[in-house]
């Protein structure tokens, strides 16, 4: 069966049992600050769960992207090592939200898998949760009844609470699990040991493939449960192993879902796959991290130094380094693999298609880049090697070769085994741990259980038409980090604060009780459906109506740099083409950033026509057209642009100004007249076919233009009030080079003179030209007397220093037959004598620079050299 059936036959099956089908969550989370992936099932679910939202529909089916790469669940060294761990999977999931329990759940999956997939009974294994005493939890009977109507009871295992009681986090819904497992094992093998001793041990052909959890309980911030009042069914099921149970094959990356890219990778290397288990490990580890980035990218999420896309670069440097290292590929090639990846999984993932362009041109800059990293690595590991006595590296050497360059742990290692080296890799750890713990420090955050004070009142956003109201305080809690400190995070039945989403930064304003108390709210976020707002202080009288009141300067500047982007957005595909779409914002009072596809620099004439196009939106006083709550279907046939990577609901608000429409939740001026004024400060590359626009509006373009003007000003009196101040400073700029040339041959000259008289006090040690001293003369100059004198000598050791600008200079000159007789390297040696000035430096053997802060150490340097040399 292939796998596109398999994916069809499980939603078809649920569809049949009254369930939904929703599309696949974006991988990429926005508006939760525990998870920084989609790494389950059930996370796009978490509102329902939590009870902030009510889902449409009670019963619910999809296949969800799901990423494991970091935190909790980090599956990233294992991929590639065995033949069922993923980075980027698909888990088939059914949701019941306070509707059918464990009974249905059990019955379903179990029909699911032995009637219409039809899987033998007789290789099936589930397990049931045994219970836990300091949770005070007992055995989970009531699944282990179900579970006797469809399976022998010596196939019921029961499990602990690793293996049976899953939780979303530290705090939150969480509850018992019955897992499902598969034996695909040989008779043979199954004559040796029973499967059922080795479930959940890791064995590549006895392995789970679903996981059936019974949302019962609430983990408490104190580790205590308590039981939901609605108890759910959140179910995931491995798509990748179960195509490989229904295909027939011993690992995921035998089935189809894996063998296109595989067969491709061999195309472009000219490698086997099944011929060499190191070729092997490789082309797993490429064709399944190919995906995650593809499918991430898709979803909005570029490779970068921070956060989300610094775990998606890792990902792809992984895939390049084993290209690297075992496929001998030098160059960009996993690009190449897309193609394939779109043709094949296209039509599940729509996605993938229309963004297959961007996705390829990201991927071969990101692999440029790096390779480029893995070159500079290896030469500063040769440098590393020859600078080291004895057989074994610092892990200190090669913590700072990984931390600063980049430069793969795992690659230093095999290279210094094939050169006969070691590597010291408990010091490593070393410095990894210490890293680790100082970012682990940096961002701890604990919270409180959320302090109830009105139940069962929903919250209420009103900051679209007011920004100002009486509102109730309906919870708080209280949250520690190293970072931030002690916060309190409030929740109202209304609010006029807009919360941090779409690019916009949330509002800040402060709260007034009736006693004329007020405390500042300094930023307003929403987490998983609720809008919560941060304060440093709590409210002294917590059961009183307060007067919450948003900064409306703020507000408004954000407002102007908002709707801008709107317009910027439109601009960019009249001016460009309508192959540019949005990548990204960030709105605040300050500035607005806009990121958008295109795959050039853009010319003068191009952003003045961007920008005179916003501008003339701006003069044409166009009113905001706002339509809330309509179904998203009709408002993309009205003509609305959605934004790749955004999770919408099935209602949604359109923002139109003239011909710009796009779906939109953040808060927009009445009219583009208030904007005032656009102007745009910058324009740049941030990824392959990304640009980067920053620009201003309204009173940060009038400070702006008061700035340029006093600095014009400012100019035009340094050239002595010139007419033509351009002119003026051009001619200024053509004196100083003509000048400059002049300074270059008198220091020519300068150091010809002393060359000469230089030769005059070259002493001879030990057979060798020696000399050693202190020179008037930039470092230039220093360089052309020692390739000067160089040039006339056989056997010259010469050691110059100079000092400019409080710092002391060293320059070391060796010739090359000294080199090569004597072993001697320039660069070794002013590497030691950088000591004395407090400094270092290197270069190549027969010349080497050093620089310090110590000119009272030049003497000291020049002593050492003679007795170097002695």
């Amino acid at each position: 069966m292939k796998s596109q059936d398999i994916r069809s036959k499980f939603l078809s099956f649920f569809e049949g049992k009254k369930h939904t089908i929703v599309p696949s969550a974006p991988m990429v989370l926005k508006n939760d600050p525990t998870l920084m992936f989609v790494n389950s099932g059930m996370a796009p679910f978490k509102e329902y769960f939590l009870g902030n939202a009510e889902p449409k529909n009670n019963r619910i089916a999809d296949t969800q992207k799901c990423l494991r790469v970091s935190g909790k669940h980090n599956d990233l060294e294992e991929v590639g090592y065995d033949t069922y761990h993923h980075t980027l999977f698909e888990m088939l999931g059914n949701w019941s939200f306070g509707d059918y329990f464990k009974k249905e759940a059990i019955a379903w999956a179990w029909e699911l898998l032995t009637e219409v997939f039809g899987i033998d009974k007789d290789i099936l294994y589930v397990t049931v949760f045994e219970g836990d005493a300091e949770d005070g939890t007992e055995m989970d009977t009531e699944a282990y009844d179900f579970w006797k109507a469809h399976i022998a009871e010596d196939r019921i295992l029961k499990g602990d609470k690793k293996d049976n009681f899953w939780e979303m986090g530290d705090q939150g819904p969480c509850g018992p699990c019955s897992e499902i497992h598969v034996d695909i094992r040989s008779p043979e093998e199954k004559a040796k040991i029973s499967g059922k001793d080795l479930v959940n041990k890791d064995h590549p052909q006895v392995v789970e493939i679903w996981n059936l959890v019974f949302m019962q309980y609430n983990r408490k911030a104190n580790g205590s449960l308590e039981t939901l009042p609605n108890k759910h069914i959140d179910t995931g099921m491995g798509f990748e192993r179960l195509c490989m149970v229904l295909q027939g094959v011993q690992s995921n990356y035998d089935t189809d879902v894996f063998t296109p890219l595989i067969r491709e990778i061999e195309t472009i290397t000219d490698k086997t796959y099944g011929s060499d288990e190191k070729v092997d490990i490789a082309i797993r580890v490429i064709s399944d991290h190919v995906r995650a980035v593809a499918f991430s990218i898709a979803d909005g999420q570029l490779p970068s130094n921070t956060g989300a896309g610094y775990v998606i670069r890792r990902i792809l440097r992984r895939a390049v380094r084993y290209g690297f290292t075992f496929l001998d590929k030098k160059e960009p090639f996993i690009f190449r693999l897309v193609d394939v990846l779109s043709n094949q999984m296209g039509t599940a993932f729509p996605e993938l298609k229309a963004q297959k362009q961007l996705i390829e041109n990201v991927v071969k800059e990101e692999e440029h880049s790096f390779l480029r990293t893995l070159e500079q690595g290896l030469v500063l590991l040769n440098r590393i090697v020859k600078e080291t006595k004895g057989d074994t590296i610092s892990g200190e050497k090669a913590f700072e070769l990984y931390d600063t360059y980049g430069f793969p742990i795992d690659l230093t290692s095999l290279i210094l085994s094939e050169k006969g080296l070691k590597l010291d890799e408990k010091s490593f750890e070393e410095e990894l741990q210490k890293q680790k713990n100082r970012s682990r420090a940096a961002s701890e955050t604990s919270a409180d259980d959320w302090t109830i004070l009105i139940d069962d009142t929903d919250e209420e956003f009103i900051g679209y038409d007011t920004l100002e109201a009486n509102v109730r305080l309906i919870r708080y809690r209280k949250v520690s980090s190293k970072k931030e400190g002690d916060m309190y995070q409030l929740v109202f039945n209304v609010t006029p604060f807009y919360p941090e989403g779409g690019g916009q930064v949330g509002d800040k304003g402060y709260l007034e009780d009736i006693h004329g108390d007020v405390i500042y709210i300094v930023d307003t976020k929403k987490e998983n459906n609720v809008i919560i707002h941060f304060t440093k202080n709590l409210p002294k009288h917590l059961d009183e109506t307060f007067k919450a009141v948003v900064d409306s300067k703020q507000r408004h500047r954000t407002e102007c740099n908002h709707t801008a982007t709107h317009l910027l957005h439109q601009a960019l595909r009249e001016v460009l083409g309508t192959h540019v779409e949005q990548k990204g914002s960030a709105v605040n009072s300050k500035y607005l950033r806009f990121d958008f596809s295109h795959f050039s620099k853009l010319t003068v004439e191009e952003l003045q026509d961007v920008e005179n196009f916003v501008n003339r939106r701006i003069e044409g006083k166009l009113p905001l057209e706002e339509k809330r709550n309509v179904p998203k279907e009709e408002a993309i046939a009205d003509g609305a642009m959605s934004l790749f990577g955004e999770k919408y609901g099935d209602t949604v608000r359109s923002i139109r100004f003239g011909k710009s429409i796009e779906l939109c939740g953040g808060t927009h001026v009445d009219n583009t007249a208030d904007i005032w004024h656009f102007k745009i400060i910058s324009e740049g590359a941030v990824a392959a076919g990304i640009r980067r626009i920053e620009a201003i509006t309204n009173d940060a373009v009038k400070d702006f233009y008061v700035e340029n003007n006093k600095t014009y000003f400012e100019m035009k009196d340094l050239l002595n009030n010139a007419k033509e101040p351009v002119k003026a400073l051009q001619k200024l700029q053509e004196e100083n080079a003509s000048l400059q040339k002049q300074i270059e041959v008198l220091l020519k000259d300068k150091a010809q003179n002393i060359k000469n008289e230089l030769k005059s006090e070259l002493q001879d040690i030990n057979g060798i030209q020696f000399l050693a001293t202190k020179l008037d003369l930039d470092v230039g100059g220093l360089k052309d007397v020692a390739f000067e004198l160089g040039s006339q000598f056989d056997n010259l050791f010469l050691l110059l220093a100079t000092e400019q600008n409080g710092k002391a200079l060293l320059s070391c000159y060796i010739s090359k037959e000294l080199v090569a007789s004597k072993s001697l390297n320039a660069g070794q040696v002013v590497r030691e004598l950088g000591k004395h000035i407090q400094g270092g430096g290197g270069g190549q053997p027969f010349f080497a620079t050093a620089g310090g802060k110590n000119p009272s150490g030049i003497n000291d340097a020049l002593e050492a050299a003679k007795e170097f040399v002695k």
